[in-house]
């Protein structure tokens, strides 16, 4: 890539490794650099010095490393069929799938799930529902609790379908969180909660907001490393929408 474009792949040598990297230069003050299962991403402003860029990479090597090689020792999430024998998280406790035909219905018992469905229908969707139930019934008082500590009322609380937004909070100060939530601890859904009804009073990323969010939840940034290190690891469900 000519470092004179906007975006592009580039290498830089980091601990004596070649690190591949996405660059991009943004509207921003600031530089930014982030590792998910995606790679390491880094943001510029549009006129940073190359010598700036690097030097930021370099002084922030070890973490960019660790953060790597944590991903890469991360396990990826299984595709669930709904079959008898598969395991899946329940609120960040391991739990393994019985299923069998009968009325339709889900059951947890210790560290399984049961599932009966009936003979024309799918296991998987009536799990699905199921969860969705589950995480809804856990979400919502979690929201009332943390807006009550801002003197705010319950807030609107609806399930989302979304793979990567773990959650989102409208300008009507309605939330919506991902069901996927269920699948972990309820510490880390707890963030998103806070997360959530923190923009209820800010709208936005400024300090205020973070100075916010510290008060109603002040381990959020281990909690966010975290929640995007589990969040690679989630099964994936494919039921009807």
């Amino acid at each position: 890539m000519d470092r004179g474009t906007a975006e592009g792949t580039l290498l830089i040598e980091l601990g004596g490794r070649a690190i591949e990297y996405r660059f991009a230069r943004r509207r921003r003050r600031t530089l930014g650099i982030t590792v998910d299962a995606a790679g390491l991403r880094v943001a510029a402003p549009l006129r940073a010095p190359w010598r700036e860029i690097e030097a930021f990479l370099r002084d922030k090597e070890r973490w960019i490393l660790r953060k790597l090689d944590e991903w890469a020792r991360t396990q990826r999430g299984a595709v669930l069929h709904g079959q008898s024998g598969e395991m899946l998280p329940l609120f960040g406790a391991p739990c393994i799938l019985e299923v069998g035909k009968g009325r339709r219905g889900v059951e947890q018992r210790d560290a399984s799930i049961v599932v009966r469905a009936p003979q024309r229908s799918r296991p998987l969707d009536v799990l699905l529902a199921w969860l969705k139930h589950q995480a809804l019934d856990a979400l919502r008082p979690r929201a009332a609790h943390y807006a009550a500590q801002l003197g705010l009322p319950a807030p609107r609380v609806a399930l989302s379908n979304a793979r990567t937004q773990w959650g989102v909070c409208t300008e009507g100060g309605a939330i919506r969180l991902s069901w996927r939530l269920v699948h972990v601890e309820p510490a880390l859904a707890d963030y998103v909660v806070a997360h959530e009804v923190a923009h209820l009073v800010e709208l936005n990323h400024s300090r205020r907001y973070w100075a916010l969010l510290a008060r109603l939840y002040p381990g959020w940034r281990e909690a966010r490393e975290r929640l995007e290190l589990a969040a690679a690891t989630l099964p994936i469900l494919r039921g009807k929408r």
